[in-house]
């Protein structure tokens, strides 16, 4: 991204909108259809300066109003908007960098804003062109077939075995119907071969449930 080569380059406060079960990587692409008044309020404000937001979910604890944030989410800057008829925003926010929610600031804004440190996730501002050596691609390519057959969905298969790993499994994460808390997993992988081999046991665990008869756990 543009402009932004150091964690110290990226603004230590970023207004955060948390959605559950929607999680942004560095370099992936997440269209967003804005509508509820302080977002508007939110995407005004950032559209008038850096563009940054940052997408976080929650956990349990904290007002209802206000649930609380979780550890690790990643910072987009708007690439793309557009203004409807009836006033609703349609933006895409493009993954510039990871970060750890720090503190949340009391402001007047109807949005929340948080304090980010980006410091521990400074190498998703320098992506190199990983390619996940320690990944069967072989197995991830099964694994996935065989999620997508239980949902009726649709990939070629050349394109799970030749594709670009760091682009396929920035995609599927980000696209997949995982549980918030599995999705956030993902976020939070140390690096791209962790992600890739958590991508693919999170297929294969899918798949177990096809075999009612077989015995399997989560731990």
């Amino acid at each position: 991204m543009p402009g932004y080569r150091r964690a110290a380059d990226l603004p230590q406060v970023i207004p955060v909108f948390p959605l559950d079960g929607a999680v942004l990587l560095p370099g992936g692409d997440l269209p967003l259809q804005i509508f509820e008044p302080r977002y508007l309020n939110m995407v005004d404000d950032v559209m008038a300066g850096d563009r940054i937001i940052g997408m976080i979910q929650t956990k349990p604890g904290g007002e209802r109003a206000r649930p609380n944030l979780t550890a690790v989410g990643c910072a987009g800057r708007i690439t793309s908007f557009a203004e409807t008829s009836d006033g609703r925003y349609l933006i895409t926010l493009t993954g510039v960098c990871r970060f750890a929610a720090g503190e949340e600031l009391a402001v007047r804004s109807p949005y929340r804003q948080i304090r980010a440190d980006f410091a521990r996730f400074e190498a998703d501002l320098s992506p190199e062109d990983q390619q996940a050596p320690d990944l069967d691609r072989e197995r991830f390519a099964r694994a996935l077939k065989r999620y997508l057959n239980r949902r009726e969905l649709d990939i070629d298969d050349e394109t799970a075995m030749t594709a670009p790993i760091e682009p396929l499994v920035t995609s599927l994460t980000m696209g997949l119907p995982f549980e918030p808390s599995e999705k956030q997993a993902l976020l939070e992988a140390a690096s791209l071969t962790d992600r890739a081999a958590a991508l693919t046991a999170l297929l294969e665990i899918d798949a177990l449930e096809d075999d009612d008869d077989a015995p399997h756990s989560v731990q």
